[in-house]
């Protein structure tokens, strides 16, 4: 017979026990399945709405007055109004969704959908991964249990701790095995709800500890480990995914018992034996190493990968031509050319024109220029206080023009 590849899970002795070399059991194949939180996250997202119960508001909230309009012409609103007088509230508008003591707008009803229908194939998924992930130390540590002290993952406890029927000894097995201070985080997180929760059934709350999974059915366990604040018992025939993955977050820390351990085979199948479940085959990984990127950087893959070119060539930036003079001279090599004469012919010009408007000053004689002036001076003051323009006759006088 071939030896079996599988690695061996030690068993638990526990305290009383007739013998204490317990026989170490092979890894079942259900912890090798691939562990998917997307599909976990949206699987517990719909099979925890199964567990609601249907509320609505009364049929005859916001209409329990005989309010009427108005009507028009009242230079008020249409909406119906509380008759009456003498307080307050008459007058007042009812009915609407916007008025005081009105009804909410769609009210809500008892026959909403509240149950949201899975799959079996795909709620069968999500538990095998759930169950995977329960056997990875990191992720049970990084849902927040205390396993530091716990000797193995995933822990399995001998057949004995199915016949206890007293927490005292329950909570003894938990100190033997280490996970007695995953239980008192959990008994440490009882709290009082907030909001009206409090008054419907539903007072405390407090965080999740460990799950224990027996396999024989009847078990006095369930009684040891009730009482017992977080702390769930769950027969392996029948594990829930909100019991393996609470809130839809892998990790949860389990503790087997030997019967139960050896029965995941056969309620959960192998990658090429069917299960009990109606011939439900485990899924199979894609990849048989899920690490990508050690595969791509070993010495297999980049010995005949081609090399990479490592040169990086930066785009260059666009520049506008109509406003950038490196860009147009890009283009057209002519433009700087064109510009200093365009330049050379503009300060021609400017300079022809002032000595123009030089030789036109200097063609009156300085005596002439300051009669022209004092004639101007005498003119403008006549032209503001007089006007009949007096003075008008000064300039046709002096430049010989009749009035």
């Amino acid at each position: 017979m071939a030896p079996n590849p599988r690695p061996i899970v030690s068993v638990k002795a526990l305290e009383g026990d007739m013998t204490t070399d317990c026989a170490g059991l092979a890894l079942a194949e259900v912890f090798r399945s691939p562990i998917r939180p997307d599909v976990v996250r949206s699987v517990h997202r719909l099979l925890s709405c199964n567990k609601r119960q249907p509320y609505a508001v009364s049929r005859r909230a916001g209409h329990q007055t005989s309010a009427e309009s108005w009507g028009t012409g009242r230079a008020v609103s249409r909406i119906p109004r509380v008759p009456g007088g003498g307080t307050h509230r008459a007058g007042q508008g009812a009915f609407g969704n916007m008025c005081c003591g009105g009804r909410m707008f769609a009210p809500t009803k008892t026959w909403r959908k509240w149950h949201r229908r899975v799959n079996v194939h795909m709620r069968r998924v999500a538990v095998t991964s759930a169950l995977a992930a329960t056997a990875v130390p990191a992720l049970v540590l990084a849902r927040g249990h205390r396993i530091e002290t716990v000797p193995e993952m995933p822990l399995v406890i001998s057949d004995s701790a199915e016949s206890i029927e007293k927490t005292s000894q329950a909570i003894k097995i938990l100190k033997q095995t280490g996970a007695y201070a995953d239980s008192e985080k959990a008994q440490d997180s009882v709290g009082i709800r907030t909001g009206k929760g409090k008054m419907r059934n539903r007072r405390y709350i407090n965080r999740k500890g460990p799950l224990v999974v027996y396999g024989t059915e009847g078990s006095k366990i369930v009684k040891a480990f009730r009482n017992l604040p977080g702390v769930d018992v769950a027969n392996v025939e029948r594990l829930n995914l909100l019991d393996l993955a609470p809130g839809g977050h892998l990790g949860r820390f389990v503790i087997w018992t030997e019967t139960a351990f050896k029965k995941l085979e056969e309620v959960y199948g192998t990658f090429d034996a069917p299960s009990q479940r109606n011939g439900f085959f485990l899924p199979r990984p894609k990849m048989t190493n899920a690490d990508l990127g050690r595969i791509i950087n070993s010495d297999e893959v980049q010995s005949v990968v081609k090399p990479t070119n490592k040169e990086i060539k930066l785009r260059k930036k666009r520049r506008n031509p109509l406003k950038n003079v490196a860009a147009v001279l890009k283009l057209n090599p002519y433009f700087g050319t064109a510009r200093r004469m365009a330049t050379l012919v503009e300060a021609a010009r400017m300079k022809a024109r002032k000595e123009k408007i030089a030789s036109k000053r200097t063609r009156l004689s300085p005596e002439e220029a300051a009669k022209v002036k004092a004639a101007g001076k005498a003119w403008y003051k006549t032209m503001i206080s007089d006007s009949d323009y007096t003075e008008f006759d000064v300039f046709s006088k002096w430049l010989g023009v009749s009035q």
